[in-house]
């Protein structure tokens, strides 16, 4: 067996001497045969710097001229950098009403139904004013509630019924 280095990782590896007559002994592995052939290069994962293979093609496809090892770095990395005021649907901070009820000693329960699960819970404005963030302004709705609130009249009038102060 002759000594062969790999063309893509440089690695010294043992090649049979038949193999190197077919021009077969170039490559050390099955891995650098499919990244050699491919004219890959061997460069870090931006989020975790794991090495990776990838083509010009992947390299030149790539808007931020970032490269990761996989989508899920990539979206750890699309999460940081892409949010807040540098996300697309940023809207100048304007859901923090929710943030504020959080905080607030309101109860977390529907106004209406009382239910208290906050996966559907939703911040409804009472006097329609999305810029009025007055707590006395804000009430918890389910998703149900809210909707019936703003198609219904019937539940429309209901809960005008309720939250008007006493």
């Amino acid at each position: 067996m002759a000594i062969q280095i790999c063309k893509v990782c440089g690695n010294n590896f043992y090649a049979r001497p038949s193999h190197i007559k077919k021009g077969w002994g170039v490559f050390c592995s099955r891995k650098c045969k499919h990244n050699g052939a491919r004219n890959s290069v061997l460069i870090n994962c931006f989020e975790c710097g794991q090495l990776v293979y990838k083509t010009t093609s992947q390299m030149n496809r790539s808007k931020s001229g970032k490269l990761f090892c996989n989508k899920s770095c990539q979206t750890k990395w699309r999460n940081i950098e892409y949010s807040g005021k540098k996300h697309v649907g940023w809207k100048g901070g304007r859901t923090l009403y929710r943030k504020i009820m959080l905080k607030s000693s309101v109860p977390s329960q529907c106004a209406v139904c009382q239910k208290d699960d906050l996966r559907i819970l939703v911040v409804h404005h009472i006097d329609q004013d999305h810029s009025n963030y007055n707590l006395e302004n804000l009430v918890w709705l389910c998703h149900n509630c809210h909707y019936l609130v703003h198609h219904d009249k019937l539940a429309k009038q209901r809960f005008s019924s309720i939250t008007k102060p006493s």
